[in-house]
């Protein structure tokens, strides 16, 4: 059985096993922290009955006027736990916590492009590929820019696709 609950300060000891993927981000603690005490309900995990961390999700929300949404900062699974479905899962209370607490636009997230089973899944999830970042990933590889639009955006505009690239200095950052 998962409990998936909300991240505490004791959980950052608890799990190394999650962000051993190579493509999983790795942060430093100042940085997990600020999210759990700024956004602690955009920071949950899933964890196994053994008390083992089986995957988290941390985010934000940012923007202004029409660009208000939630982010997606990491959502990751560790490899012996994957196809249960624990990332769907998280997803969606991050979406559920950006349109009934926060009423955002959007909710959107950066992905590798080599990364074909995140993205796969993603689009599963109802994400559209809003526009390509070059040289995102440590000034090398491409970003994907991901949005889900959600129901304060009736007319979708949040999600209709960037006709070129973009370079990370374009991205608006709040």
């Amino acid at each position: 059985m998962t409990t998936i609950r909300r991240f505490c300060c004791a959980d950052l000891l608890r799990f190394t096993n999650v962000n051993l993927d190579h493509l999983t981000e790795t942060f430093n603690m100042p940085f997990y922290l600020t999210y759990l005490a700024r956004w602690p309900d955009y920071f949950h995990v899933a964890e196994g009955p053994n008390g083992r961390i089986m995957g988290y999700i941390m985010g934000k929300v940012e923007g202004q006027g029409e660009s208000w949404h939630g982010h997606v900062t990491a959502v990751t699974v560790a490899p012996e736990y994957r196809r249960q479905q624990l990332a769907k899962k998280l997803m969606n209370i991050l979406e559920e916590v950006t349109e009934k607490t926060y009423n955002a636009f959007f909710v959107d997230l950066f992905v590798r492009a080599s990364n074909a089973p995140a993205i796969q899944m993603y689009e599963k999830l109802g994400y559209v590929i809003y526009r390509r970042v070059l040289r995102y990933y440590s000034g090398e590889e491409d970003g994907l820019d991901m949005r889900k639009a959600m129901p304060r955006d009736v007319d979708k505009k949040s999600v209709i696709p960037m006709k070129r690239p973009v370079t990370p200095e374009e991205l608006e950052y709040d």
